[in-house]
Order: C-alpha cells, then sequence, then structure tokens
C-alpha cells in the first residue's frame, strides 16, 4: 500500500510578517538541493481560480461540484464545498497531494492545525510570539533576539540557514519506505516501459 500523505511543514505567523515572502525564497534553494515541493496555502477569504466567460466558469456555476481542467502543462481541480462546511482539514488537504509526485509540503498558514511549523516573527511588528502556546512550532525564523526558552532561532533573513534546518527535519523525519510500495513503484514503472 502507498504512503498516503507526504511530509509536510508548515510556515504560521501574524499576517503581515512574510511567511510568503520567506517561502518565494526557500522554494528555489529547495528545488535546487533535490526536492520535488508541494504548496498549500489556507486561504481565509473566498477565492475563485476561473473567470466568469469561461466554459469551467459556466459549467460550474450551473451545478457541476468538481469542475477538471487540464493541459500539457497542469491541470487544477476545483471542488465545491456546502454552504456552512468548516475551515479546511489539513489532513484531507494534504491526501490530495501524489507522494510519487512530492517530497514535502510547505502549508502556508493552518495556524492551528497539529503539524511541525515554522514560526515567522518579526519583532519590529511587536506581535506577540506563537512559540510559547504551541507546542508543534519546530524554530523560529526571526529578525531579532526571541525571549524565554524559545525552539530553535533561524535568520529570517537568511533563506539559506532556513533550507538547511528544513532539510535537516526532513532527514530526521522521513519515514522509511514500505518494501511492498517500492515494489509497486517499480513494477509501474518497468510495465510503464514496456518491460
Amino acid at each position: 500500500m502507498r504512503q498516503t500523505q507526504v511530509p509536510v511543514i508548515g510556515f504560521v505567523a501574524a499576517s503581515g510578517s512574510g511567511k510568503t515572502t520567506l517561502l518565494k525564497r526557500l522554494v528555489p534553494l529547495l528545488r535546487r538541493r533535490g526536492l520535488r515541493l508541494g504548496y498549500l496555502k489556507h486561504a481565509h477569504h473566498g477565492f475563485d481560480l476561473d473567470v466568469p466567460g469561461k466554459d469551467s466558469y459556466d459549467l460550474r456555476a450551473a451545478g457541476a461540484v468538481q469542475t477538471l481542467i487540464a493541459s500539457r502543462e497542469r491541470w487544477a481541480l476545483q471542488s465545491e464545498q456546502p454552504e456552512g462546511l468548516a475551515d479546511p482539514v489539513l489532513a484531507d488537504m494534504l491526501a490530495c497531494f501524489d507522494p510519487e509526485r512530492v517530497d514535502l509540503v510547505l502549508a502556508e498558514g493552518f495556524k492551528h492545525a497539529a503539524c511541525p511549523k515554522i514560526e515567522v516573527h518579526r519583532a519590529v511588528r511587536e506581535a506577540e510570539p506563537l512559540y510559547p502556546r504551541d507546542p508543534d512550532i519546530i524554530a523560529v525564523a526571526c529578525d531579532g533576539p526571541l525571549s524565554g526558552p524559545h525552539p530553535p532561532a533561524l535568520p529570517l533573513d537568511e533563506p539559506e540557514a532556513v533550507t538547511d534546518f528544513v532539510l535537516a527535519w526532513l532527514a530526521a523525519h522521513r519515514p522509511e519506505p514500505d518494501p511492498r510500495a517500492e515494489l509497486v513503484r517499480y513494477y509501474r514503472w518497468l510495465r510503464h516501459y514496456g518491460y
């Protein structure tokens, strides 16, 4: 049976602290180090990937509960949620990623989810840090000193140091591959190439 979930590290902070800016700097560094990355963003407000007048938009508006748009370059699946549903559950969203194509998911937001997280903290914003109340925070990327006991502090303006931390964490927490899953993966590969 294949692993159904890829490893995840969440990035959390008060709004405007620079989570997205840090992630934009980390992704190319992690890619250069050989990781295949997934990105999961928790949107607090409604969003739409489509525009009125396009066939997929019109058919979704007409009542299709799932719309898949596909091309040579990419595909996107939109799934309508029933009215009044709660915020998305991190585990449910992670199950949408293909573990055979992604080594690590970087999740932005999901502040209250139980997963390893890196907090982005800026002293100049004077926001209370999250790490004293969240045992899932494994490090704090910050622009100054932290007070009291705290998880490892990473320099916010040195994305290479954050990259090194992420890779070390991933190496220490990567699950051992299931031999049966590996056998199935190699069988599929051989079959794909006609053997």
